[in-house]
């Protein structure tokens, strides 16, 4: 891959960390901010279910941070773009959608597949 392109996943990858960095901090500014006295049940319900869907995302955002670390750690070592499977480069498509990968779709397909098959009933971590 040319370093031109590693430049522009390096400048992705490092821009999403910053924006997922960004979002926890508002988020624990936004929940230590808010008062608990909501007087209308109907209003604190609300409430609550804003702030755990709020902290379901703040934890998928989480569990990415480790893979944008291993990514940019395989554009300096110049493993990135490369199937860790079987060694054949990630397409550009799959790329762009998910710069975080390490399979390329056949691999990841496969890993998919065992991992059905051996009782996750289908419900895996994502990529």
């Amino acid at each position: 891959m040319e370093q031109k392109e590693l430049d522009r996943y390096r400048k992705l990858l490092e821009d999403k960390r910053a924006e997922i960095l960004s979002e926890a901090e508002r988020t624990l500014i936004e929940m230590t901010d808010q008062s608990g006295s909501i007087p209308d049940p109907n209003d604190r319900a609300s409430a609550e279910a804003d702030r755990n869907f709020e902290l379901r995302i703040r934890d998928r955002e989480r569990k990415l941070l480790p893979k944008i670390e291993d990514a940019l750690k395989r554009i300096k070592d110049g493993t990135f773009g490369s199937c860790e499977g079987c060694g054949e480069e990630i397409g550009a498509k799959r790329l762009e959608a998910r710069p975080v990968t390490s399979l390329c779709i056949d691999c990841k397909t496969l890993q998919e597949k065992n991992e059905k098959g051996h009782g996750a009933h289908g419900i895996h971590e994502a990529e």
